[in-house]
């Protein structure tokens, strides 16, 4: 299994036309890879390129040349990749094989292993809310501003935020909106609620401050008891 630390990168190259014993060179050398236990490789093909013949060779939309290349990528440790080569080379044929050195920062870990199990956390303690109030028919950049404010908060890192739709109530303008039995307002309240602590919050109001242009924010003190799932941290070696 592969994991943190140093490794090599394996690339090899070969022609979408070679074969191996009457099968296609690349998928020859992927299901070798496959069945040797290797973490993970890919294949990748070239839409133009030229090898040892110093033919030119390109794919075009009325024909597809069997000449271009077919590139086969995989990473792993270096006692895995000394056993694999041998084997490798015999099936690349005139192919070009490539080995660097590489570090892996993240392992690959497999979909249907079992992640840490989250441990039940609780937090009490001081802490701010946010609450901006908008119009539904704002917009910013295209899009609801409402759904961009959310997805402004998520990209700064806020905790959580939830947003609620007024059934009814008037704002600056002094018009009142509500909800008919067979009409929705166009222009209903909506109300985003977000709970962090106050250097969190006050870091995002200058992205609050350009996104809305006409709508009331309030910042409040809360006392919190929070109760949030986290999984527990995993030491790497």
């Amino acid at each position: 299994m592969l994991t943190t630390g140093k490794a090599l990168k394996v690339s090899i190259t070969v022609s979408e036309g070679a074969t191996y014993h009457g099968a296609a060179a690349y998928s020859s050398i992927l299901d070798f890879l496959f069945y040797r236990g290797v973490s993970g490789a890919t294949v990748l093909k070239g839409v133009a390129g030229f090898g040892a013949d110093h033919h030119l060779h390109t794919a075009s939309v009325v024909e597809v040349s069997d000449k271009l290349p077919i590139r086969i990528e995989f990473v792993e440790s270096q006692e895995k990749v000394e056993q694999l080569l041998g084997k490798l080379q015999e099936l690349a044929g005139s192919g070009l094989i490539e080995v660097q050195e590489t570090n892996v920062v993240k392992p690959p870990r497999h979909s249907k292993e079992k992640a840490p199990a989250p441990e039940h956390l609780r937090i009490e303690g001081k802490a701010r809310m946010m609450r901006i109030y908008v119009g539904e028919s704002d917009r910013w950049q295209d899009k609801p501003l409402h759904e961009a404010l959310v997805q402004a908060m998520r990209a700064n890192d806020i905790a959580g935020v939830t947003v609620y739709r007024g059934i009814g109530g008037y704002g600056a303008h002094r018009r009142v909106h509500k909800e008919k039995p067979l009409h929705l307002s166009r222009d209903a309240s909506i109300m985003l609620s977000a709970v962090d602590t106050e250097e969190k919050l006050k870091g995002f109001l200058p992205v609050v401050d350009r996104m809305v242009e006409e709508g009331l924010v309030v910042l409040s003190e809360v006392d919190i008891i929070k109760y949030s799932w986290r999984a527990p941290e995993v030491d790497v070696e």
